[in-house]
């Protein structure tokens, strides 16, 4: 079984419901790393030097190849990633190996059988 691993970098009133959608699609379970800083096109706006960007979160998906862009599309979609500037970004990267998945890839493995 190959992986995928999808980093999405959503705004922090968006994580829960970027998880959620993402579970509905397939993803077995979610890392969320809180109150991570960036920068987009244009510099974040300042007040006397406080940030008046909102707080983001990194959430980590590790999935299944054969699930991995509809569960990318759908972190978009919940995000609003394409609707609002800003809102977040979304990619995933190849996985050359993982441990700790054992338990998840039964339900896995019957989840793609089912989807191919």
């Amino acid at each position: 079984m190959h992986f995928k691993l999808i980093f999405a970098i959503v705004e922090d009133a968006d994580t829960d419901s970027v998880v959620d959608a993402a579970r509905m699609a397939g993803a077995t379970g979610a890392t969320v790393l809180n109150q991570a800083r960036g920068e987009g096109i244009k510099p974040a706006k300042t007040f006397f030097g406080l940030d008046l960007e909102s707080q983001r979160d990194v959430v980590m998906l590790l999935v299944e190849e054969h699930l991995s862009r509809r569960i990318l599309e759908t972190v978009g979609e919940a995000g609003g990633f394409d609707r609002r500037p800003g809102a977040g970004i979304a990619f995933q990267v190849d996985v050359e190996d993982a441990i700790g998945v054992l338990i998840q890839m039964k339900s896995l493995q019957e989840r793609v059988e089912e989807e191919l």
